[in-house]
């Protein structure tokens, strides 16, 4: 679906006006639109149905309660990399055994936690690990679930800081050292092989990197699963890209199952997948107000109230998010969309044509669900953005703005 439209000549978040938004909750402001997240939610199901994925929520992408409260009702699981992710899924109402745990650097306390709760396995990265989950597991006289990540070193063709799956990411052990981590792991105390994980990455514009990947471990996989009797799962990852450009293709589901589909009946073993982005990412917006139109000679500078802390992504990976005026018009400018922040990366878009507006005009940075208010932050003393979600022609305010006061909250003088 559309979640974003113009009628009139006026910008939509499904049924409502974002004007009306911005003007009851302020700016910069995310608006998320729940029916696209159930959408892209069962066109990923529908496209895997042959085998039956638990489909985990990445949660890193956008953890607001509302989002995976919404994802959790469509029967959605969890991928999770840290403590605070597990919680914020069981505040949510999650299953715990649809909740997969991934990360490189899990605590101690984090492991107990997951190992109380139930998870349905722990994603492990290295050896070290698989023996402090097999430690944290015989203390409590529990059971710990473990998937080796295996980094496959297939070149997913992404920004090199979201790239996972080569040999020179911190993410996985490799192929030939693997199956020695595996007979390590099998004969430590509380341990169980679920599975084998693999991910290689994020903002996949094709599916033949996942074909590559998968064709690397098929036999591995199969060779485990004569082993270990308990090595039931495969855990494809995710990284199903979408369209930030308009030149660019979002990854249909479809077209991935395709690719993926021959390798998963081969091993038959049980699908876990984990979308993020292209479930949440188009799913939102964020809404700016034009503060101040500044020419120089080399340039214009629009110049919003939505900065780097909102949304760091153009200055962090140089990503491209499209801008749309609330108010539609035919006029563009070229110069850049910046922000106030007392940084030259400062912008959320650079050398571009831009909508031609004035202060106080309404701008929307398209395709800004994932990975925005979750990486936003209070550099320069600024209160993070509120969050809304529109289902229909209803609104609900998902986090309220933060004030001054919140930005001091938990500090204290030196008496």
């Amino acid at each position: 679906m559309q979640a974003f439209t113009y009628r009139s000549g006026q910008l939509f978040a499904e049924g409502v006006a974002v004007k009306d938004l911005a003007r009851r909750y302020g700016t910069p402001l995310y608006v998320y639109s729940r029916n696209h997240l159930r959408e892209r939610y069962e066109a990923i199901a529908s496209a895997m149905a042959e085998v039956k994925p638990l489909i985990c929520y990445s949660v890193k992408a956008n953890s607001n309660a509302a989002v995976l409260k919404t994802l959790a009702a469509a029967g959605s699981g969890f991928d999770i990399v840290s403590g605070g992710e597990l919680f914020r899924v069981l505040r949510a109402g999650a299953d715990a055994s649809k909740v997969v745990f991934a990360g490189v650097g899990k605590t101690r306390e984090e492991i107990e936690y997951a190992l109380k709760e139930r998870i349905r396995f722990f994603t492990c990265e290295s050896e070290p690990e698989a023996r402090r989950i097999s430690e944290c597991a015989k203390r409590l006289g529990l059971t710990g679930r473990i998937a080796f990540r295996v980094n496959p070193d297939v070149d997913p063709k992404t920004h090199k800081y979201i790239s996972t799956g080569k040999k020179e990411n911190k993410f996985g052990l490799d192929l030939d050292r693997t199956m020695q981590a595996y007979e390590m792991a099998a004969a430590l105390p509380n341990i169980e092989i679920a599975g084998l994980h693999l991910h290689i990455g994020s903002q996949i514009l094709s599916a033949d990197p996942f074909g590559a990947a998968l064709a690397k471990v098929k036999d591995f996989c199969l060779a485990l699963k004569a082993k270990y009797p308990s090595f039931t799962t495969i855990d494809i990852g995710g990284g199903l890209g979408i369209d930030y450009k308009p030149d660019q293709q979002s990854l249909d589901p479809k077209v991935f199952a395709a690719t993926v589909m021959p390798f998963l009946r081969e091993l038959g073993l049980n699908v876990v997948m984990e979308p993020g982005r292209c479930i949440v990412g188009n799913a939102g917006i964020l809404v700016c107000t034009v503060q101040y139109v500044k020419e120089s000679y080399f340039k214009k500078f629009i110049v919003s109230d939505g900065a780097m802390n909102d949304l760091i992504r153009p200055a962090l990976y140089q990503a491209h998010h499209e801008v749309w005026a609330v108010s539609a018009t035919d006029k563009r400018v070229p110069g850049d969309l910046v922000g106030p922040i007392c940084e030259s990366g400062d912008f959320l878009a650079a050398d571009r044509d831009l909508p031609d507006v004035g202060e106080g005009d309404l701008l929307a940075v398209l395709s800004a669900g994932a990975y925005g208010y979750a990486m936003s932050s209070n550099y320069n003393s600024r209160p993070r953005a509120a969050e809304v979600m529109v289902d229909g022609d209803k609104a609900f305010e998902i986090r309220r703005r933060e004030t001054l006061e919140d930005l001091v909250r938990g500090e204290s003088d030196i008496r």
